[in-house]
């Protein structure tokens, strides 16, 4: 079996990301040619929209361009296992910080009146409502449900 190559425009309109955020993302080595034609045209394999899926969703996590190439070229030399420690090492670095911003709200929280917690409440999702609970159980200071 063949793997299939992309060029950088079949690349591009299949991820749908721009060809020259591909190119720009080649130069900074986020993402390699698996090889190039006579040309000289860039190939890509396959498995690169797996790798610019992972990267597109970690800069909607607000991860710089440095940081994502750190995360994918650890990724890419660690064993499963510690991937999975990795992965809860970056969940409990983003737990922290969630904390902190709890922590931040919390004298706003305290100063409203509980009419207005529980509107505030009704109006989130159940699940960051129940995030933000398990925050404050985490910091000690829940009263709020």
């Amino acid at each position: 079996m063949i793997a299939e190559l992309y060029r950088i425009g079949e690349l591009s309109r299949i991820s749908n990301i721009s060809a020259r955020t591909i190119d720009y993302y080649t130069k900074l080595g986020l993402i390699e040619p698996a090889k190039r034609t006579e040309k000289n045209y860039r190939l890509y394999a396959h498995e690169t929209l797996k790798r610019l899926e992972r990267i597109e969703e970690m800069k909607k996590a607000k991860y710089t361009l440095d940081e994502i190439k750190s995360a994918l070229s650890t990724w890419s030399e660690v064993t499963p296992d510690e991937q999975v420690t990795l992965k809860l090492s970056e969940i409990q670095q983003h737990l922290a910080k969630l904390e902190q911003e709890v922590k931040e709200l919390e004298p706003v929280i305290k100063k409203m009146k509980p009419r207005q917690v529980n509107r505030l409440y009704t109006r989130m999702m159940p699940q960051a409502a129940a995030c933000i609970e398990a925050l404050m159980l985490l910091t000690n200071k829940s009263s709020l449900m």
